[in-house]
Formats: C-alpha cells, sequence, structure tokens
C-alpha cells in the first residue's frame, strides 16, 4: 500500500462509487443481454432462464461480497492478483495474475471482433460494406484481417492512457444509452407477453445429447459420468453455468481501487451495486423474451430481436442491434482496462519488468503497460478467430473467484488487525459456499477448455521460475520509498 504513495508508481484517485457502478454495468451489459437470453432458453432451460440468470447472478454475489472486503482493505490496483499477493503469497498471486491477463486480453479481443461484426452489418445495410480481407478471419472466407477490431482497440487504448476521468466520462454516456436501450426493451417488450408462452415454465427434464464426447464433453460427465440434463430442474443448473458468461466483468471494478478517492467506502457500492443492477435488467429481460414468443420458437443468432420482428416491431429489433454494438464499447474499454491494471501491479511488484510500472506524468495512468496490452489485442483482434477461446475467459474468472474467497479466510486469520471497512458477512460459511459454488460452474465447462487453461499456466510458471522469482521485488527484500502524506 506504501507504493501508492509513490508519485512515479502510484495511480491518480479520481473515481467515485458511481463511477465504480457504471464501470461494472458497462462491462456486464454486453450481446448476452441480446442474446444469451434467448439461446439458453429455447436448447436448456425455457422460460425458467429467469432462474438461471439469478443462480449465475447469485453465484457472482458471494464472489462479489468477497471482492469488497479485499478491494475496501487493501485498495491498490491488481483485483485478484493484489488480493492474492496480500494473502497468499507471491506464487499464487503470479499464477492468478497470469490468468487475468489472459481472461482479459482474450475477452477483450473477442468482444472487438463480435463489435466489427455489429459495425459491418449497419454499413452494409447503407452500402459501404467493408472488402472480405478487410472483414476478418472466418471459416466461410478463411484467412483476413478484421481492420475495424483492431481500430476501435487502439482508439480505445488512447482513450484510457488519457485518462481515467476521461475514460470514466466516457464510459458513463455509452452506459447510459445503453441501458436505456435495454428499459425500452422491457417496457415495450412487456406489452407482447402471452402468458401461455410461460407454461411449462420449467419444462420436463431430458439428457443432454449434444453435451459432447471426448474433450468435448463437460469436465464433470468424464470425471464422474454424470451428463448434465436440459430442461428440468438440473437444467436449470445446467443453464446457469452457461448463462455466468454474460456476468464475466464485474471483478474488473476491483482492478480500479487505487484510483478510487474513497475505495474503503466506494469500492463495495460500486462492486455490489453494479452487480444487482445486472442481475435485475437479465432476469426481466428473459421474462420478456420467454413471454413474448414460445421458448422453443426462438431463434439462436438474435433471439430479442426476432422476437420483436415476429410479433411486427421491426423497430425494436432495430434498435436492440444499435444497443448491443454501442454496448460492446465499453465492454472492450472496460476489460482493456482491467488487464492493464493488472499488469502494472504485477510489474510494480517486479514479476514484470519495472519498466512498466511507471506512469504518465500528465494524466497519471500506467501508459507503458496500456499501450502494450493495448497493441497485443488490436493484433489478436485484427488476425485471428478466437470464438473457439472464449470459454477460457469463464474459467479464468471463476478461478480468480475461488482464489479471492480464500484469501479472505487467511487474511481473516494472517491479519485480524487490518482496518476493515467492509467485512463479508458469515464467515468462513459464505466463501466457502462461494468456492463450492464457482467450482461447480467450473465442472461444466469443456475438458478441452480446462486444457487450454492448463497450458497457458504451465506457460506462465515456466516465466515465473525463469524471470519472475529472480527479479522479484519480495525475493530481493526491496522495501517501498517513503513518501510524505500530502
Amino acid at each position: 500500500m506504501l507504493d501508492t504513495d509513490d508519485p512515479e508508481r502510484g495511480l491518480k484517485r479520481s473515481l467515485s462509487a458511481l463511477d465504480l457502478t457504471v464501470f461494472g454495468v458497462g462491462v456486464v451489459i454486453g450481446t448476452g443481454i441480446f442474446v444469451l437470453t434467448g439461446q439458453v432458453a429455447k436448447t436448456t432451460a425455457g422460460p425458467s432462464v429467469a432462474i438461471a440468470f439469478a443462480i449465475a447472478g447469485g453465484v457472482c454475489a458471494l464472489a462479489a461480497l468477497c471482492y469488497a472486503e479485499f478491494a475496501s482493505t487493501v485498495p491498490v490496483a491488481g483485483s485478484a492478483y493484489t488480493f492474492a499477493y496480500a494473502s497468499l503469497g507471491e506464487l499464487p498471486a503470479w499464477i492468478i495474475g497470469w490468468d487475468l491477463v489472459l481472461e482479459l486480453a482474450l475477452g477483450c479481443a473477442v468482444v472487438a471482433v463480435g463489435w466489427s461484426g455489429y459495425v459491418r452489418s449497419l454499413l452494409d445495410s447503407v452500402g459501404w460494406g467493408l472488402p472480405q480481407w478487410l472483414s476478418g478471419t472466418s471459416e466461410e472466407t478463411g484467412f483476413g484481417f478484421d481492420l475495424l477490431a483492431c481500430l476501435l482497440v487502439l482508439a480505445l487504448t488512447a482513450v484510457l492512457v488519457a485518462g481515467m476521468k476521461l475514460s470514466a466520462r466516457v464510459t458513463t454516456t455509452v452506459v447510459a444509452v445503453k441501458v436505456g436501450v435495454v428499459l425500452l426493451v422491457i417496457i415495450a417488450g412487456a406489452f407482447f407477453v402471452t402468458g401461455d408462452n410461460y407454461d411449462p415454465f420449467i419444462p420436463p427434464a431430458q439428457g443432454a445429447a449434444d453435451s459432447g464426447s471426448g474433450w468435448a464433453a463437460p469436465l464433470i460427465q468424464l470425471v464422474s459420468g454424470y451428463q448434465p440434463t436440459h430442461f428440468g430442474v438440473m437444467g436449470v443448473f445446467t443453464a446457469a453455468a452457461v448463462v455466468f458468461f454474460a456476468f464475466i466483468g464485474f471483478d474488473v471494478v476491483a482492478t480500479a481501487a487505487e484510483e478510487t478517492r474513497d475505495p474503503q467506502r466506494d469500492m463495495p457500492r460500486g462492486i455490489l451495486g453494479s452487480l444487482v443492477v445486472c442481475t435485475v435488467l437479465y432476469v426481466a429481460v428473459s421474462v420478456v423474451v420467454t413471454g413474448m414468443r414460445k421458448y422453443t420458437e426462438l431463434t439462436v443468432d438474435a433471439p430479442l430481436a426476432d422476437a420483436f420482428k415476429a410479433v411486427g416491431q421491426p423497430f425494436w429489433a432495430g434498435l436492440i442491434s444499435f444497443g448491443a454494438a454501442v454496448g460492446l464499447t465499453t465492454v472492450c474499454m472496460i476489460l482493456l482496462l482491467g488487464q492493464s491494471r493488472v499488469f502494472f501491479a504485477m510489474s510494480r511488484d517486479g514479476l514484470l519488468p519495472r519498466l512498466f510500472s511507471r506512469v504518465h506524468p500528465r494524466f497519471g495512468t500506467p501508459y507503458r503497460s496500456t499501450v502494450l496490452l493495448g497493441v497485443v489485442v488490436a493484433v489478436i483482434a485484427g488476425f485471428t478467430s478466437i470464438a473457439e477461446l472464449a470459454e477460457l475467459v469463464n474459467v479464468g474468472t471463476l478461478f480468480a473467484f475461488v482464489v479471492v474467497a480464500l484469501g479472505v479466510l487467511v487474511l481473516r486469520r494472517t491479519r485480524p488487525d487490518l482496518p476493515r471497512a467492509f467485512r463479508t458477512p458469515l464467515v468462513p460459511v459464505l466463501p466457502l459456499v462461494s468456492v463450492l459454488a464457482s467450482l461447480w460452474l467450473m465442472l461444466n465447462l469443456p475438458a478441452e477448455t480446462w486444457l487450454r487453461f492448463a497450458v497457458w499456466m504451465a506457460l506462465g510458471a515456466v516465466l515465473y521460475a525463469v524471470y519472475g522469482r529472480r527479479r522479484s521485488r519480495l525475493r530481493k527484500g526491496e522495501e517501498p520509498p517513503e513518501h510524505p502524506v500530502p
């Protein structure tokens, strides 16, 4: 925490509880609310997808309570990496930091590619189509460069370098538009709801014949023989593991702890407030879309937009597409923000080259790490088709949840003297329940996702052994310089 007073390596404090809440809503509300709701309703849960969203939100809430205690107790950049460093030690911190860099970089690249697709569709509708070789790589068209995705990442990188307050203003404006579109869709859709479409609310259970085999099967199926089901009560829990994708990113709020004016008060409000808003919106949208159209008739690609088309409302369908495109902009920005702060924190601790822990003398932002990662993500988004890697983002987030919950238990025992502005209730029961809930969702992910995750972790272990362990400030016994309190 003394490092945060270093004028060369400490970040500028400029964010409020409202800014943090907006960041959380901005990163969570994306394509999930427009696409995932209908997909899961049709294939896994029926109208009870609303319950699945509530369950997934509950799992996130358990983790959010643990994040809130840590972020208010140790208000330093880095989120789960910093929390692991403070409670579990350097090696676990490296593991989770390496995991977060992968999670946030891939997540940002995938979102940028998705945004590019929406924008190309809008351009095509007015006759301004891009050449195929500038429209990205796909199975249908082969290799290409996604110019729009690359430009988006570079533009957002420039905004992040220019300062957190500017980033917060841009995000607030875009989130206001996005949430406004969602609320209008909920209100308008409510007039086309038919009660018969909710019957049955929980459809009869049936085996998940397409759950996969071999490495494509969920890990729990390979380990225990349990085959996840579609529909029925257990189908709701299977759906919860799928819709968890829609909540990924709320933990990024914790990466901005060092840039918050009053972290002890505002971090818990920002983390929990954004999660509550997003859960309510997700549940409301899922109730509306399954009420507008029978779940068996929902489309998979754009279920919410198509539901409005089916009731003769093309205007609302277009508005949904616009809201999705706008929403992806903030998702991309905040994922970039999160990964640059984790990278910055690891660099400040000596686990990565220290030159990336310098802050800009004028803007007070970690400009070197932001530019480096922004360029890397822009290249990934431009050249690579990485839809199949999206699940790595999910397993990485759940792994972070497990580490943070365990860290709360450890820090309560090793440093009970630390002042805690926010305390996770029902310790140790609630953190242990959070660990078990996160592990359950992780077990429902494909085995091939676990294999890729293991390969990335092994690569990180080699890098730590070769560089991080030798250069670490902790290993060298370095202390942060003392600075007068302004």
